[in-house]
C-alpha cells in the first residue's frame, strides 16, 4: 500500500527536506505540499499549492497523513482541517505555550497526532539515557547546552525542553536557571540552561553531569536536516492507519 502524504511549509527548510525523504520512502507519495507563499515554485518536482487551500486539497486529496514543520498558529489550523477531515497529523512543530499545547492534544480525541521536537533517532537514544545517567549520579551538577543556526526563534529548542523533562523526572532539582550573569553563584540543585544561536548549525545538545572530580557529557549532534526528515516520514508511514490518539516519536522507535 502506497500511503499518500501532505506536506505544509514545503519551500521552508525542513519542508524540502521532507519532500525529498518522501521521495526516498519506497511506500510513500507526496499527495500534495502547501507554502505561505508558493509563487508558482516547486520542490522536488512537487508543485506547491497556497496555504488557504490545504482544507479543500485535503477533502479533494484524501493524504493518509499530513507532516508539519511550520509554526505554532499555522500548525494547529492544519490540525483542525485534518480533524475535519479525519486525517492523521505528523508535526515537528516547537514553540507551542501551554493552551496551544492542549489544543493540539485535543485533536488527538479525534485523528491520530504525533507530536516530537526532534525525529532524529540518535536524541531518542539520548532521551532514553540521560534519565539513567542523572538517577545513578544522584547529587551531581546538571548542565544543558544547546546550539542551532541564528534564525531559529523558539528558545530553548523544544528537544532541549524534552530532555530538561526527562532529567526533572528522574532527580531532585529545585528548577531551571537559563543563563548567567555578574555575581551569580550556582544554586544546589538548580540546572544550567544554556542557548546559542549562531550561523548555519543545524542542532547540537549537550548535557554536562558533574561532581566528585569526574564528569559525563552525553552530546547528540545532527549533521543534516535531512536526518529529522527521514524520521518524520517514518513516523508518517507508521501512524498511517493508526486510532486517534496522543504518540511521539519513542512510539516509532520501540516498534
Amino acid at each position: 500500500m502506497t500511503i499518500g502524504i501532505a506536506v505544509t511549509g514545503a519551500a521552508g527548510r525542513m519542508g524540502r527536506e521532507v519532500l525529498a525523504a518522501v521521495d526516498d520512502h519506497d511506500d510513500c507519495d507526496v499527495a500534495f505540499a502547501v507554502n505561505r507563499e508558493p509563487d508558482g515554485e516547486s520542490v522536488e518536482g512537487v508543485s506547491l499549492e497556497p496555504a488557504e487551500t490545504f482544507a479543500t486539497l485535503l477533502a479533494e486529496s484524501e493524504p493518509d497523513v499530513v507532516i508539519d514543520f511550520t509554526g505554532p498558529e499555522s500548525a494547529l489550523e492544519y490540525a483542525q482541517a485534518c480533524v475535519d477531515t479525519g486525517v492523521a497529523f505528523v508535526t515537528g512543530t516547537t514553540g507551542f505555550d501551554d493552551d496551544e499545547r492542549a489544543t493540539l492534544e485535543a485533536a488527538s480525541d479525534e485523528i491520530p497526532v504525533l507530536h516530537a521536537p526532534n525525529f532524529a533517532r540518535g536524541v531518542q537514544a539520548l532521551v532514553n539515557v540521560v534519565g539513567d545517567a542523572v538517577q545513578q549520579l544522584e547529587g551531581y551538577d546538571v548542565e544543558l547546552v544547546e546550539t542551532h543556526h541564528n534564525a531559529k526563534r523558539d528558545a530553548p529548542s523544544g528537544t532541549a525542553n524534552r530532555l530538561l523533562e526527562e532529567i526533572e523526572a528522574n532527580g531532585d532539582f529545585a528548577g531551571r536557571k537559563h543563563g548567567r550573569e555578574g555575581f551569580d553563584p550556582r544554586e544546589d540543585g538548580e540546572i544550567g540552561v544554556h542557548v546559542l544561536r549562531a550561523g548555519n548549525v543545524t542542532g547540537e545538545h549537550e548535557i554536562v553531569i558533574a561532581d566528585n572530580h569526574e564528569e559525563v557529557r552525553l552530546t547528540h549532534r545532527a549533521e543534516d536536516r535531512g536526518v529529522f526528515a527521514a524520521g518524520a516520514v517514518d513516523a508518517a508511514a507508521w501512524i498511517a492507519g493508526a486510532k486517534a490518539g496522543w504518540y511521539d516519536f519513542a512510539d516509532v522507535i520501540d516498534e
